[in-house]
């Protein structure tokens, strides 16, 4: 059987926490040989698997009409905070993204809040729950790999480094970001990210100017290419996921793969999303108690650190490739698919 995934990120967009799954996805596949996987412009297979959803989705989905998947990572509800405009582009977005899933027979929702979306969107595909993998292996932190990320991000060993990851974007809370660092002037604030969506991404100005007027314990280090992600998680001391909207973000959960205590927002899709516990802020009062005291209570810091070992476990690797085995076989043979 021969799995054809796909997705423009290949292409554009690379900078996104979609290009990191969908690159996450086709590794995984390829670590056995009881399938074939084709990638985006390689051939033509079984079976059709996107994770993208513009223009070249629905070309290269032409001929597997019955044999067509779709990941689901976008939905209308991501809209806010992240393009201009938004009330005005939302019910056109809402349009466009119900056709997107009903092309698709199989919709899969990598979070519960994602296929709620998809329901009161009005979906009429079939709907599948299987989250993002984390393969535990590639994120393993050593002091080789924070030598070498501290190198990245031009700062010496002996000083606190709290990382962020996402887009320039009011919704990845880049400005909450700034703010607390100015609260923690002793600590160094590291972002990693950028606009891979250009002058339509919104606050672009009003961002550009406090990221220039950020204090000197800021670094806005741009887009880092995945295979360098390893060395900067292995960097950084904490890691802090401001953001206001998600749906099963990669970032946290591969920061907490690296053994990293990880600090996220009280958002009512990772009470629903996470088996375990996870530290959460409502605030950045709160966020900055947090700060304070993971780097200053050391039985703290490791009940941090031992949060994130739980959390990951429910992105286990191997288990996740089964459920996607599973739905690749009766998608091909036509068979029924539990929703």
């Amino acid at each position: 059987m021969k799995i054809h995934l796909v997705s423009s990120t290949d292409f554009m967009a690379k900078g996104t926490g979609v290009h990191s799954a969908f690159v996450g996805m086709f590794d995984l596949l390829k670590e056995k040989n009881d399938v074939e996987v084709l990638r985006n412009q390689e051939g033509f297979g079984d079976i059709f698997h996107s994770h993208s959803y513009g223009l070249y989705y629905f070309l290269k989905s032409r001929k597997y009409k019955g044999r067509r998947i779709h990941t689901v990572h976008t939905t209308p509800a991501t809209i806010k905070g992240s393009v201009v405009f938004p009330s005005l582009v939302l019910p056109f977005a809402k349009l466009y993204f119900k056709k997107v899933f009903n092309h698709a027979d199989v919709c899969i929702a990598i979070s519960p809040m994602v296929e709620k979306n998809l329901r009161e969107l009005g979906v009429t595909s079939k709907i599948i729950s299987i989250g993002n993998p984390v393969d535990l292996d590639k994120w393993l932190p050593d002091k080789e790999k924070k030598s070498k990320g501290r190198e990245m991000i031009q700062l010496p060993m002996d000083v606190k480094v709290v990382l962020g990851v996402g887009q320039l974007q009011k919704r990845k809370g880049v400005e909450d970001f700034i703010e607390l660092a100015e609260k923690h002037p002793d600590i160094y604030f590291v972002w990693a990210g950028s606009r891979p969506f250009g002058a339509i991404t919104e606050g672009v100005h009003r961002i550009n100017q406090k990221i220039e007027e950020a204090p000197s314990n800021v670094k806005f280090i741009g887009q880092i290419e995945l295979e360098n992600m390893p060395f900067l998680y292995a960097a950084a001391d904490v890691f802090l996921f401001p953001s206001y909207q998600e749906n099963s973000p990669l970032s946290p959960i591969e920061a907490a793969a690296t053994g990293l205590p990880v600090l996220f927002r009280d958002l009512s899709e990772y009470e629903m999303l996470y088996e375990s516990d996870y530290l959460k802020a409502k605030n950045n009062e709160e966020f900055s108690q947090l700060i304070s005291k993971v780097f200053e209570d050391s039985q703290f810091k490791q009940y941090a650190k031992d949060l994130s070992a739980d959390l990951v476990k429910q992105f286990d690797k191997n288990a996740i490739r089964e459920k996607l085995i599973s739905l690749y076989e009766n998608v091909y043979n036509g068979l029924d698919i539990a929703v």
